[in-house]
């Protein structure tokens, strides 16, 4: 794949860092399942895994429109992506011989990235550049040599605060199941492996949960 594009990697027998093949393993999965689960939806007799999916779209649905209101459905398809995305990827750590791609710095990164451009485009789009440059001036013209200052750093922040949460999260997670596999090899790494599910599907709820508030902020009209 990399001689398509001519690139040269400095070592030929490990070409890819591990965190990019988990992330190809990780879309693969998600596009063979969806692929799967498509030519099985039925509305008559839907299957174990159509209900919990419509139990997640269901979820990802009434939140969105929570923290953004009537018409936040329109977002939940890339709600949905980063979600899943992300929980597979937590989740991909569990199985022997994987690694957890978002227990590297860059991954939650590429994703904070991604959320952070969304919600900017979609604000743009909502109000227009001049209207949605407007928030960043504050309440009162008077106010804002202070408040620009203060909104791009607080905008600038928050994919920083993304990545931090979800990558220091999984990294610590990933090396204290590492640390009992090898001082306790049976029974006691399962609690600590259960314990790295829960964090795994918290952790990709939060990272959700935030990019819908910022949506949110971004889309919303003053009154």
């Amino acid at each position: 794949m990399l001689g398509l594009f001519n690139v040269h990697a400095a070592n030929a027998a490990r070409p890819w860092a591990n965190f990019v093949t988990m992330q190809i393993v990780v879309a693969l999965i998600l596009v063979v399942l969806f692929a799967v689960l498509r030519s099985r939806l039925s509305p008559d007799r839907p299957g174990k895994a159509q209900h919990i999916f419509e139990l997640i779209y269901n979820f990802l649905r009434g939140t969105s429109e929570e923290q953004i209101g009537h018409h936040g459905s329109r977002y939940v398809a890339f709600f949905g992506t980063i979600f899943l995305f992300i929980l597979f990827a937590n989740l991909l750590g569990i199985i022997p011989g994987f690694e957890s791609p978002t227990m590297f710095p860059y991954v939650p990164a590429g994703c904070a990235l991604a959320a952070f451009a969304y919600y900017n485009v979609m604000g743009v789009k909502e109000h227009g550049v001049g209207k949605y440059l407007a928030h960043f001036v504050g309440p009162m013209p008077l106010l804002a040599p202070l408040m620009i200052p203060i909104e791009l750093i607080s905008h600038m922040a928050r994919p920083l605060s993304l990545t931090i949460r979800l990558f220091a999260n999984m990294y610590a997670g990933e090396q204290v199941t590492l640390v009992f596999l090898g001082l306790v090899p049976l029974v006691v790494p399962v609690a600590f492996m259960g314990l790295h599910v829960f964090v795994s599907i918290l952790q990709a709820y939060i990272f959700t949960l935030l990019t819908m508030i910022y949506v949110g902020a971004a889309v919303a009209h003053e009154h």
